[in-house]
């Protein structure tokens, strides 16, 4: 840990303390859990502190722990640590998975301009049925669209978001395309039909695929002695 992140997390311990929680992030990073009932007074602090002044909410985005921590490819022959999906490996002490076991997630990317140093902080959400988080969206005007780009795809609601509306997929959709359990070809899909003169929903047409890992065999093509060798010089 680099002095300058150390610093950092001794203000935030000074500011909030037992209000968040560390978790397991990358050397160069800082990343913390809230609980739900907190998140805004831990945001507004993480604003109005003036030495921390997280002016900014670069991004939020929703997670789905569905089956984390399991092996990345469901075959016969792949391994743990093979087929690599660039996922950084953590202990398991360390898995840095929400507490509790909670299915769906809310994470922040706070940046602040004047001291000039990033934040992560996550929240879980308590019912897996309903995920609900509070909005940010009166601390962050920038949350507006995120929040509804994590509803619409992930299916958290937002309580007191001014105007929790789809944002990607069309009003009419069904679902949730960024849910690990949504399947992969969809439900419907939609076309223009030229005798109604509209669009119409129908069920979708294309083969369901398989995410299966591409696996380089070797190739004889590539082997050394085959190489052809330069023509000598005259």
């Amino acid at each position: 840990m680099t002095g300058r992140i150390q610093n950092l997390a001794q203000k935030i311990a000074a500011h909030l303390p037992d209000r968040v929680r560390r978790v397991a992030s990358l050397p160069h990073e800082l990343a913390y859990e809230v609980e739900p009932g907190a998140l805004l007074e831990v945001c507004r602090t993480l604003r109005d502190a003036p030495d921390l002044s997280f002016e900014m909410l670069m991004d939020l985005a929703g997670v789905d722990y569905l089956d984390y921590g399991m092996d990345q490819w469901q075959t016969q022959s792949a391994t743990r640590t093979g087929f690599s999906r660039a996922r950084t490996p953590y202990d398991e002490a360390e898995r840095p998975a929400p507490a509790g076991g909670a299915r769906y997630a809310v994470v922040y990317q706070l940046l602040s301009i004047t001291h000039n140093e990033r934040l992560r902080l996550r929240v879980a959400c308590e019912n897996e049925a309903e995920p609900v988080v509070d909005s940010v969206t009166g601390i962050w005007a920038s949350a507006n669209w995120f929040e509804r780009e994590a509803f619409d795809l992930f299916g958290i609601l937002f309580r007191g978001h001014p105007d929790l509306r789809r944002i990607l997929t069309d009003y009419g959709f069904v679902g949730h395309p960024f849910r690990k359990d949504f399947p992969l070809i969809g439900n419907v899909e939609v076309r223009y039909d030229p005798e109604k003169k509209r669009v119409v929903y129908q069920p979708v047409s294309i083969e369901p695929r398989v995410l299966v890992p591409r696996v380089i065999r070797y190739d004889n093509r590539y082997n050394p002695a085959l190489r052809e060798e330069p023509a000598p010089r005259s």
